[in-house]
């Protein structure tokens, strides 16, 4: 009965994090800081984040000797610290765990950095797949 009550109260203590898979209606608000920032429009970026990490918080891709992390894909190869890669230069100053959270403060603020320094190109998928028909990733809101 003890361990019962020390495996509940610890599990109140340090809630797992648990991933959000966002949905293309619910990233207009979740992203309003990023509308039309560097000129990319929500639209865009429900394409690119579709496409990149299907709307999950939590997903990791590990690329070429790199992981990227979280909504958008950020590479601990440049932008973020984490142990498999410690000569990272780290230029979002954070964890890239804390691109895996719910939370996308950082996360954007990270996105705004990548944006003043290499564009919307950063992210593949903007070319191959995200440059025409963007009418489909609107939120039709009924």
């Amino acid at each position: 009965m003890m361990s019962f009550v020390l495996l509940f109260l610890v599990s109140i203590a340090f809630p797992a994090t648990q991933a959000k898979q966002l949905t293309k209606c619910e990233l207009p608000q979740t992203l309003k800081d990023l509308d039309g920032y560097g000129g990319i429009t929500l639209p865009k970026w429900a394409c690119i984040i579709f496409h990149t990490s299907g709307f999950d918080t939590q997903a990791m891709v590990k690329n070429n000797g790199s992981t990227e992390y979280g909504l958008f894909q950020i590479s601990n190869n440049f932008w973020c610290k984490s142990s498999q890669i410690p000569q990272s230069r780290n230029v979002c100053d954070m964890a890239c765990d804390k691109l895996l959270d719910d939370d996308l403060t950082d996360d954007v603020a990270c996105v705004k950095k990548i944006l003043d320094s290499k564009g919307i190109d950063y992210w593949l998928a903007h070319k191959a797949l995200c440059t025409e028909e963007l009418e489909q990733w609107r939120c039709e809101m009924l």
